[in-house]
């Protein structure tokens, strides 16, 4: 090997681990507070229900409503 490629070797390892160090790591870590789940649903829920029971009795009361 000549003087010139075993400099370009040199360089192009040094340009090679260089760039490997440049590499963007990933952390993957826990959340520091629990996760939180509101549960307001079901409660909407449970009042259409017994909103739909009170219509189906009010009709059938009153018949003649509509």
């Amino acid at each position: 090997m000549t003087m010139l490629s075993a400099q370009r070797v040199c360089v192009g390892a040094i340009v090679l681990l260089l760039g490997a160090a440049c590499q963007p790591t990933v952390k993957i870590e826990a959340p520091e507070k629990p996760i939180e789940i509101n549960l307001n649903v079901k409660i909407e829920q449970e009042v259409r229900v017994k909103v739909d029971r009170e219509l189906d009795d009010l009709l059938a009361e009153n018949p003649d409503i509509f």
